[in-house]
């Protein structure tokens, strides 16, 4: 029976968002709906499911996972605020700790509240059910909507842990405080000890990592699960909750900055098994018509369904300070789904005869229903923000015959094109066919003032060699990510253009140039007119869409489109097969319609 009860489980952890995709439900995140799932087919309906030790070690495992890349989807460079000319942009822990600082006030309020109505006896206890946030739903909610990688999605996600982490701790020392031994609250503390310790011993450990490991060994993958392993059992150890340890340890894999693959890999492995099983035991686990039966919870029902989201009301004004009010409204929803925290909550709370049955089950309840409903509306109400469909913006310094005609033609894709000039009479001749901006003169400060360096792509373009090697060198003293030179000079006695190569620059000259486009014509000359054909071309796109990480080319939705001759990939080329697997940072060359470049260059290089 145990075994039949697991395999119900793995079905229908298969299947359920194959229902999904074959009944186009979208605005559901699978998250919730393997929950609801659960619920079927538990108790509260079918009971084909029975929860027995197995499944329950399988599901602490799912949740242990869960938090752990909970930990590894946090992007740590987001932490500080980050300019934007004058006005200064609130970043993703600012409007975080702002959002749950509200949070928590609002929390104790209701608390309060309830506590002085009689409702609700253990404020506290009330106060930080509240405050939860359902991490995992969130996580889910966000990947589905490719948002992890945004400021949006980082800034719910930090809300999120913090609902998730502090509303842990709290808890953790409200059970030990009402239990026999509220001396050992101190113990604690070790985790967070703990997890510096393993980070500081791990970072020359999986340095090493790098030079010795190989597919049978996946050695970074064994140092996840150590990590995972070694700070649960120190969590439990000092009588924290484990789901805390994992976090932790989540955190420190990412600190240790895994390659992309690495992430990939443990995420395959949680949501495609462990992670599955945890939502729907967590449904299955629940006795709705039970529930229902005791009048007292239908009563206390709405009422902690609204505090649920009154709770949350105060994020949605933290986040219009930097978000459109569209979206707001949609964090504030995603942030109110609770579940998680709440049943160890409850059952911390009815162990120690805090709170009746009756009241647990209205916490349940309620917290059921936030769950289905909450995710909806936030898929409902979000929009992408502008930074969410930025184009690749590429500024040229110097507008010529060169730099115009190219300028012309990349704005027809999926590129934001400007050019800047100290030349008025340029200016006055160009100005009409192309975006430029006049400078009055070319010193960096005016550079910086104008945006020119405000770029993904700055192309130094004068005919004067010197010229662009000092536009290069206040370029890449100002951190633009990517810096083309035009160098027309290659003397000998001349070292700039070896510098500017040694700098990650990249030179280009047109003599060269034309050198190579001649030698094209006579020794391919079908693929030069592949190169200069106006209806087909060849082209290079570089992968940072991390939804295209893992799949076989020959299973691109576009394959049809394209043809992929060569990928660039650690500093190397090599041709692709039908099953390579698309890594991010890839660059991909390929031949195809340039009708249909600028879709599917916005579908592999967003940003996500």
């Amino acid at each position: 029976m145990e075994n039949l009860s697991f395999l119900i489980v793995i079905f229908a952890a298969l299947a359920t968002p194959l229902l999904m995709a074959n009944f186009h439900i979208s605005n559901l995140p699978t998250a919730v709906a393997e929950i609801v799932v659960g619920i079927i087919l538990g108790q509260s309906f079918f009971n084909v499911i029975h929860v027995n030790t197995s499944l329950t070690q399988m599901s602490s495992l799912g949740v242990i996972i869960l938090l752990f890349l909970s930990g590894m989807e946090i992007d740590f460079s987001l932490f500080s605020p980050k300019a934007d000319g004058d006005k200064k942009i609130w970043s993703p822990l600012k409007i975080a700790i702002y959002s749950f600082a509200a949070l928590l006030i609002t929390a104790f309020l209701l608390g309060l509240l309830l506590q002085t109505t009689g409702l609700f006896k253990e404020m506290t206890l009330a106060a930080l059910i509240f405050s939860t946030i359902a991490l995992g739903v969130v996580i889910a909610a966000l990947k589905e909507k490719e948002l992890l990688s945004k400021p949006f999605g980082q800034t719910i996600l930090l809300i999120a842990a913090l609902g998730e982490v502090i509303p842990l701790v709290t808890l953790t020392i409200y059970a030990t405080v009402h239990s026999a031994h509220p001396g050992r609250v101190w113990l604690i503390s070790l985790i967070f000890l703990a997890a510096i310790f393993l980070l500081k011993r791990s970072k020359s450990i999986y340095k090493f990592f790098e030079n010795i490991d190989k597919s049978t060994t996946q050695l970074d993958i064994r140092l996840a699960f150590f990590l995972i392993f070694a700070l649960v059992s120190v969590a439990e150890q000092v009588g924290a909750e484990n789901i805390l340890g994992a976090f932790l340890a989540g955190i420190v894999m990412k600190l240790l900055r895994p390659k992309e693959e690495t992430q990939d890999k443990l995420t395959s492995l949680g949501y495609g098994f462990f992670i599955p099983i945890f939502f729907i035991v967590t449904g299955a686990k629940l006795n709705i018509p039970g529930l229902f039966k005791d009048k007292s919870a239908l009563i206390l029902i709405p009422i902690f369904l609204v505090g649920f989201f009154l709770a949350k009301l105060p994020i949605y004004l933290v986040l219009k300070k930097r978000f459109k009010v569209t979206n707001a409204w949609a964090g504030t929803f995603l942030s109110t789904t609770t579940i998680t925290l709440v049943l160890p909550a409850l059952t911390v709370g009815r162990n120690l005869k805090l709170i009746t049955n009756a009241q647990s089950g209205a916490f349940t309840i309620a917290a059921i229903i936030v769950c289905l409903i909450a995710p909806v509306l936030f898929n409902k109400f979000y929009q992408p923000e502008a930074e969410d469909m930025k184009k690749t913006s590429v500024h040229f310094i110097g507008a010529n015959l060169i730099t115009i005609p190219i300028a012309q033609q990349l704005t027809k894709g999926w590129y934001n094109v400007k050019l800047y000039t100290d030349k008025l009479d340029n200016y006055r001749t160009y100005n009409s066919e192309a975006d430029i901006t006049y400078l009055k003169e070319l010193t960096p400060e005016a550079l910086k003032a104008a945006g020119a360096f405000d770029t993904d792509i700055a192309v130094m373009a004068y005919a004067d060699h010197k010229e662009d090697f000092r536009l290069s060198q206040w370029a890449l003293a100002e951190k633009v990510p990517r810096i083309i030179a035009r160098f027309e000079s290659k003397n000998v006695a001349d070292d700039q253009y070896d510098i500017l190569a040694q700098q990650g620059v990249e030179v280009f000259n047109t003599f060269e140039a034309n050198i190579s486009m001649l030698r094209s014509m006579i020794e391919s000359p079908a693929t030069f007119k592949i190169i200069t054909d106006t209806d087909s071309g060849l082209f290079e796109v570089i992968v940072h869409n991390r939804r295209f990480t893992g799949i076989e080319l020959k299973n691109l939705p576009f394959v049809d489109k394209i043809t992929i001759a060569r990928i660039y990939r650690d500093k190397q080329f090599f041709a692709p097969h039908g099953d390579t697997e698309i890594h991010v940072g890839d660059h991909l060359i390929f031949t195809g319609n340039k009708a249909e470049i600028s879709d599917i260059r916005q579908q592999l290089e967003k940003d996500n």
